[in-house]
């Protein structure tokens, strides 16, 4: 299974923010769609970086309550690990805990067309394997 069968089921929308405004805006963000990172993009289509509540946690115990009033790009992280349609969940899910990170904006062709979290991934990995437990049931029944 790929990225692409997880995002024709699931959707293809991305919660993105600018890096240019403050990170108070990015909290209710997160909070109003109820998600845990928004990929960051001045254009919506390049990936600038990602911000995720353990970054801005991470500016705040650094940097105190000032910290709210600065911009998305003070708080973002700017490597931002990325996978492409055709990559397979398997090997996405030994990336995601390898690299300690939990959302995965998808790249193709240099434009943001897609994000899978490590739950998406988790999901689309335990349905494959019902799946093949049904059709070895049922290979195993009707023989």
């Amino acid at each position: 299974m790929n990225v692409e069968s997880i995002l024709r089921s699931k959707g293809r929308a991305v919660a993105t923010i600018r890096p240019d405004v403050p990170i108070t805006a990015a909290l209710a963000a997160l909070a109003e769609r109820n998600i845990g990172a928004l990929v960051v993009s001045a254009d919506g289509e390049a990936v600038d970086g990602i911000v995720s509540e353990r970054d801005i946690v991470r500016g705040l115990a650094d940097r105190g309550g000032a910290f709210l009033a600065e911009e998305v790009a003070a708080a973002m992280t700017r490597r931002v690990v990325t996978c492409g349609p055709q990559d397979n969940v398997a090997d996405l899910m030994a990336l995601v805990t390898n690299r300690r990170v939990r959302h995965l904006p998808v790249v193709d062709g240099g434009r943001l067309c897609g994000i899978v979290s490590i739950g998406d991934l988790v999901k689309s990995r335990l349905d494959e394997i019902e799946h093949e437990a049904r059709s070895l049931r049922s290979f195993i029944a009707g023989t």
